[in-house]
């Protein structure tokens, strides 16, 4: 007898915690390359840039304690729903700040680049003439036509349908414990 398709796709999908390290490490990727375009090619980040950061540290913090502490499926369950959530999250906000460079939405009114805090009157002058404020709808960089925010939200929603197949999968293994899919 031969197994159904669906049987056989799950059968090639990593199990709960091959998942888990997998998106942890892409979002390590995501931030790895966000620091990379900041710190190496000088593109100053957002306040959207920024907040779009936030989800992927806290893919990496649970990532990373789902491996460590969830051994039982109903953990690893939960380390995946929680993914799913940072991930849809992530992919909101990518889709919102490309909408935002897109003129699609209206960005926030406080949307500029951080800057040192300035010791003095003269240092805060100097400031002034040489910090370059980051608008929110300029995209600083494209390829393929999608700036980072685009890019962010592609990846960071193939991270949660990787999440929500871990968590169709584990379903089963939650509530019917001892089948062995997780």
């Amino acid at each position: 007898m031969t197994a159904s398709p669906a049987a056989a796709a799950s059968s090639r999908l990593p199990n709960s915690r091959q998942l888990i390290a997998l998106i942890g490490i892409v979002s390590l990727a995501l931030i790895a390359g966000a620091w990379f375009f900041e710190l190496a090619l000088h593109l100053r980040p957002c306040k959207l840039c920024l907040e779009q950061r936030m989800p992927h540290y806290a893919a990496i913090g649970l990532a990373l304690a789902g491996l460590v502490l969830a051994r039982s499926p109903r953990l690893q369950w939960l380390v995946l729903l929680g993914l799913a959530g940072l991930m849809a999250w992530s992919t909101g906000l990518g889709i919102y700040h490309a909408g935002v460079e897109w003129g699609w939405f209206m960005g926030p009114n406080d949307c500029g680049g951080a800057a040192a805090a300035a010791t003095g009157m003269q240092d805060f002058m100097k400031q002034l003439q040489t910090t370059r404020i980051v608008a929110c709808s300029e995209a600083a960089w494209r390829f393929l036509g999608l700036s980072l925010a685009g890019w962010n939200a592609l990846a960071s929603a193939g991270l949660f349908l990787l999440a929500v197949l871990g968590l169709l999968r584990g379903r089963t293994a939650v509530t019917h414990p001892g089948t062995g899919l997780v």
